[in-house]
């Protein structure tokens, strides 16, 4: 069978480069006689591939000296008890909810302490991204969270919010290593990889390096203490080694590719192509706010639920696999994450264009 359009949201599509290669090391990962699977997370061999992971994930985001890179386990929402646990000294923190995502993590958060919830998108479903240039920023406040990419929503903060001196700290799972990014703006950034980096089970930390401390909420555990890992190089425990792996074969195919400046231009270029068509198509119409849309996930709707149903089952049959929308919005949603050929959304804007002229 030929490879499908995989528009899932996550676990996401991969570049195919990339899984060729792995399946060619599968058995015997350079001359070593053994998988990456088989092989001890104390070896030589591995700690030469989480090393060059990190470096070339560094290179990529110019990521500064004073902060570290971790490798962890338990996914982005595991994150969503870690940092409270880790970084909330005062026992007070300030969350923007624009989606799903952050209001679960402002909801683990007040588990801990006060999370206040400084602005929020949800009168409106989700479907715009507040004005955050000047809110009630908590003066006693650790730190202020968002969610940079809604994968769910489809929005994207296009500008970061003004935290009035205090840590940002964002989960930018959906959107991460598709643009450039300043990571001297945040006190810490993380993302799963599962939607636009590698394999499910493995989630990336970047933390600057004074928000690293032993003074964590009494009864955090020893494994979710930034520290630990941060002292042990990832490797306190086995980590997820496999997803490392692949995670450190697509950096360096961003890196063929031209690094995030090229990525961005190709994502922005592969976008357009699907907003275009949305914005002049008598059937279908996109539903979020148009100065807050996100490059990498795009919700869409027909306005009957039925039509929609008829839409997503004709377009998996046709090889555009997984566009059924979250069961919170309905609808709609292709996720076009980097390792999307921008032929896949050519062919799904066809494909929609005959759809419209069959069912208009």
């Amino acid at each position: 069978m030929s490879r499908v359009y995989n528009f899932s949201a996550g676990p996401a599509v991969l570049p195919e480069e990339v899984l060729r290669e792995a399946a060619d090391e599968m058995l015997d990962y350079r001359g070593t006689g053994m998988s990456v699977m088989e092989m001890s997370h104390r070896s030589k061999a591995y700690e030469q591939i989480i090393q060059e992971a990190e470096a070339d994930l560094r290179e990529l985001m110019n990521i500064p000296g004073n902060y570290r890179v971790l490798f962890l386990q338990g996914g982005a929402s595991q994150q969503f008890a870690m940092i409270p646990m880790n970084l909330m000294k005062n026992r007070v923190a300030d969350y923007i909810v624009t989606g799903q995502w952050a209001k679960k993590a402002y909801q683990e958060a007040s588990l801990y302490g006060k999370a206040n919830k400084i602005a929020s998108s949800e009168d409106k479903t989700f479907s715009y991204i507040p004005d955050c240039s000047d809110l009630p920023v908590s003066e006693d406040a650790d730190y202020v969270y968002i969610c940079e990419n809604n994968t769910i929503y489809g929005t994207k903060f296009k500008t970061l919010p003004n935290t009035k001196g205090k840590p940002l700290v964002a989960d930018v799972s959906s959107c991460f290593l598709s643009e450039p990014v300043d990571v001297t703006k945040y006190g810490l950034i993380y993302g799963g990889v599962q939607k636009n980096v590698g394999p499910a089970g493995v989630v990336i930390v970047i933390i600057r390096e004074d928000l690293i401390t032993e003074d964590v909420l009494p009864g955090t555990p020893t494994m979710l203490r930034y520290k630990i890992h941060a002292d042990n190089n990832s490797l306190y425990n086995t980590p997820p080694a496999y997803g490392i792996y692949i995670c450190g074969k697509v950096f360096k195919w961003l890196k063929k590719q031209g690094g995030l400046e090229a990525m961005k231009a190709y994502n922005e270029k592969k976008a357009a192509v699907l907003y275009d068509f949305l914005d002049s198509s008598r059937l279908f119409h996109g539903t979020v706010r148009k100065e807050d849309r996100s490059l990498m996930n795009v919700p869409f709707v027909t306005g009957d639920a039925d039509l929609d149903a008829k839409f997503v089952k004709e377009a998996a049959a046709a090889g555009f696999v997984n566009l059924k929308g979250h069961r919170t919005v309905g609808g709609m949603r292709a996720s076009i994450y980097n390792a999307m050929p921008i032929e896949g959304v050519e062919k799904l804007v066809a494909f929609m264009k005959k759809f419209e002229e069959e069912n208009a």
